[in-house]
């Protein structure tokens, strides 16, 4: 996948478009990105994605901006499962936000994307104050010569697929509903790297992946599946969370990976969220903290009948 950063340079031929902010690339964003993958196949030309670094709400509500779903790199890495083979990563600052709905379509679509054919949700806006819609852009698609296309909602099991819905699944701990949603299980990459060695000290030794993205869409202790260490996922259990028993502050993820005796410091692994066994909770000591943990694991075992 090539990725672009910016818009002033513009990209090197023309390109079938979609926009969107994509956090989570879930089965909304999955069948827009294949439906851009298909018309880009038709017209011989690069299937290409604009997103947004931050998400537009950091930027305008820092402090009340909706927990992420999907780090940088875990969205490119989905959306090229999806199809798209370009990125074109857009940095929303303030200069960005500033533009308006015609100075947007002229200076980032024409010249920064060479849009030759474009595909929107059904719900997205654009431009200072949010002006910019689908009548707009079909107008414009006249103007400049390029199509326009939005896709309506996707289903599941009758409910409207969004990142708000899979926030609020995620958030009540219903992995399953969540997995529905996505289309996978929730996941979280990183790249393993050294803790306070607490876990092995008390017999279970976890792998631990630095969060960058706070606050967390959920916290608590899972049964999940880890691939990038062999050719078949392993099973484990989980904790996202702060650590409040250790006076841990920073979001972290710990796993222990069951029957798994190896080095893996600087791994990058991938983390599948399958099941939720308990919330994070504070113990008011390291023994009962570790007799939790043996029950957590116990509990995870039984969940993959291990």
């Amino acid at each position: 996948m090539r990725v672009f950063r910016g818009y002033s340079r513009p990209v090197p031929a023309p390109v079938v478009l979609a926009i969107g902010n994509f956090d989570g690339v879930h089965l909304g964003h999955a069948a827009l990105v294949k439906r851009l993958a298909y018309v880009a196949e038709q017209r011989e030309l690069a299937p290409t994605v604009l997103t947004f670094e931050p998400h537009p709400r950091e930027f305008f509500a820092p402090d009340s901006a909706p927990a992420r779903l999907t780090t940088l790199r875990e969205k490119l890495e989905l959306l090229g499962e999806c199809g798209a083979r370009q990125v074109v990563i857009c940095p929303f600052n303030a200069a960005f936000a500033a533009l308006s709905a015609d100075e947007f379509v002229e200076q980032v679509l024409v010249r920064g994307c060479q849009v030759q054919h474009l595909i929107i949700g059904d719900d997205f806006r654009f431009g200072r104050g949010r002006t910019g819609d689908f009548a707009l852009l079909q107008n414009a698609g006249r103007a400049f010569g390029f199509a326009v296309e939005a896709m309506g909602s996707v289903l599941a099991d009758g409910e409207r697929v969004s990142s708000s819905a899979v926030r609020r699944a995620l958030l009540a701990g219903d992995m399953e509903h969540a997995a529905r949603l996505l289309g996978r299980p929730y996941i979280i990459d990183g790249q393993v790297s050294h803790g306070q060695k607490l876990g092995r000290q008390i017999g279970f030794a976890t792998a631990n992946l630095r969060i960058k993205h706070n606050p967390l869409p959920m916290t608590g202790v899972f049964a999940v599946e880890v691939s990038g260490l062999g050719d078949e996922p392993l099973s484990g259990v989980a904790n996202l969370g702060v650590r409040p028993t250790v006076g841990g502050t920073r979001p972290l993820l710990e796993v222990h990976l069951f029957d798994f005796d190896r080095d893996i410091y600087g791994a990058h692994i991938s983390v599948r969220f399958v099941h939720k066994l308990r919330d994070e909770q504070r113990f008011p000591n390291i023994d009962a903290l570790k007799a939790q943990i043996v029950a957590d694991a116990t509990a995870a075992r039984a969940f993959f009948e291990l």
